[in-house]
C-alpha cells in the first residue's frame, strides 16, 4: 500500500480538480482529491492524534493554504475555491509535483509569513524548532516510519508533538509511581478516581488500614451518608510482577458482601487469565494497568501540572461575511 500523500505531494492533485475552473467546496475537494490520489479508506478515516480531523483532511487543508497565499488559487466566497491563471501555470511546469520550494518564489512582496519560514522545506521544519529550542527535527517514534518529520503539515507536527510529550511524561510519571511507597500509590489511586468524578456531590474516599484493609486498599463513597461505595485495589507493582488470577480471585473475596463491583489498579499489567477471569466473574471488576493509570492520570490532571498553554487560532470568516 502507498503511503498518504504529504501536504505538498497533495498540491498538483488539488489543481487537478479545480483545473476545469468550477468553484468547488472544502469538502468536494478533499473527497475528489482523496479519489484522484487512490487513498485507502483506512488512510481516509485515520486521524490526528488529537481526533480533531482525519490525517488526509488535513493534509489536503494544508495544500490548499499554500497554494492560497500565492495566489495559484482563489477564494470567491467562504469554503469555496477555483483555480487561477497562476494555477494553470504551475500545474503545468510541475506536473510530477510542487514543493514548497517551488512556492516561495511567488510569494508576494513584503509577506512577513514566508519571510520568518527561513528557507524551509516543509511545515514541521521551522514548527520544531519553535519546540526544540532551534534545532533539528528530533526523530519521533510515533511518527508514521514512512513519513519524514519535515513532511507533517503543522497541526500535524503539534499534534506529534504533544503525543511525544505525553508519552515522555507518562513513562516518568509510571516510574515515579513504583518509586514511591504503597501508601503513597494507594492513596494517589484514590485521588485519581476522586478526579474522574467518583464520589459524587459531597462524596469522599479514603485508603483502609494497611494493617486490615482485607484486600481492600480504597473506599470512596459515592454520596454523602456513604449508601454506595467503590472499593478500590491498588499495586504497586515493578514492571515484570504481572497481576495474576489468584490475586483478582482475593480481590473478589474481599468485595463479598460489601459490593458487587470494584476497581483493581496496577503499575504493571495484567496476565492473560487474570484479564479472562475478570470478563467471567459475576462481580463488575474493572482492571487498570500502568500504561492507563498514567493516561488517566495526566487527562484529570492528578500528579502532573499544566506547563504551557497554547492558543491555536484560525480566521474568523463570519467576521468578514
Amino acid at each position: 500500500m502507498k503511503p498518504l500523500p504529504t501536504w505538498e505531494e497533495f498540491m498538483v492533485p488539488v489543481l487537478t480538480v479545480l483545473a476545469d475552473g468550477v468553484p468547488r467546496s472544502t469538502r468536494e475537494i478533499r473527497n475528489q482529491v482523496s479519489d484522484l490520489a487512490g487513498l485507502t479508506p483506512e488512510q481516509r478515516t485515520g486521524m490526528l492524534p488529537s481526533g480533531r480531523v482525519t490525517r488526509a483532511a488535513d493534509r489536503i487543508s494544508w495544500a490548499l493554504h499554500f497554494l492560497h497565499r500565492v495566489d495559484a488559487i482563489h477564494r470567491p466566497s467562504r469554503a469555496m475555491y477555483r483555480i487561477t491563471e497562476r494555477g494553470e501555470g504551475l500545474r503545468a511546469q510541475y506536473p510530477d509535483g510542487l514543493t514548497e520550494r517551488d512556492l516561495k518564489p511567488l510569494a508576494k512582496t513584503g509577506d512577513e509569513w514566508w519571510q520568518q519560514r527561513s528557507g524551509a522545506v516543509g511545515p514541521a521544519e521551522v514548527e520544531s524548532q519553535a519546540h526544540n529550542g532551534g534545532g533539528h527535527v528530533v526523530d519521533d517514534p510515533a511518527l508514521e516510519p514512512d513519513v519524514p518529520a519535515a513532511a507533517l503539515d503543522p497541526y500535524e507536527l503539534i499534534d506529534e508533538g504533544v503525543a511525544r510529550i505525553i508519552s515522555e511524561v507518562a513513562s516518568d510519571l509510571l516510574a515515579r509511581l513504583q518509586a514511591q511507597e504503597p501508601a503513597f500509590f494507594e492513596s494517589a489511586v484514590v485521588q485519581l478516581l476522586l478526579a474522574m468524578g467518583y464520589g459524587g456531590a459531597g462524596g469522599r474516599g479514603v485508603t483502609t488500614a494497611r494493617s486490615n484493609d482485607g484486600g481492600i486498599d480504597g473506599v470512596i463513597d459515592q454520596d454523602v451518608l456513604g449508601l454506595s461505595k467503590v472499593y478500590v485495589q491498588a499495586k504497586r507493582y515493578k514492571p515484570d510482577n504481572v497481576v495474576q488470577r489468584p490475586e483478582l480471585q482475593g480481590f473478589v473475596g474481599a468485595l463479598s458482601g460489601k459490593a458487587d463491583s470494584g476497581v483493581f489498579i496496577t503499575t504493571s499489567r495484567f496476565s492473560h487469565g487474570a484479564i479472562e477471569y475478570a470478563r467471567t466473574v459475576p462481580v463488575n471488576l474493572v482492571l487498570i494497568n500502568g500504561q492507563r493509570l498514567t493516561e488517566l492520570m495526566i487527562e484529570y490532571g492528578v500528579g502532573v501540572q499544566v506547563r504551557r498553554t497554547v492558543h491555536i487560532v484560525e480566521i474568523d470568516e463570519d467576521f468578514f461575511t
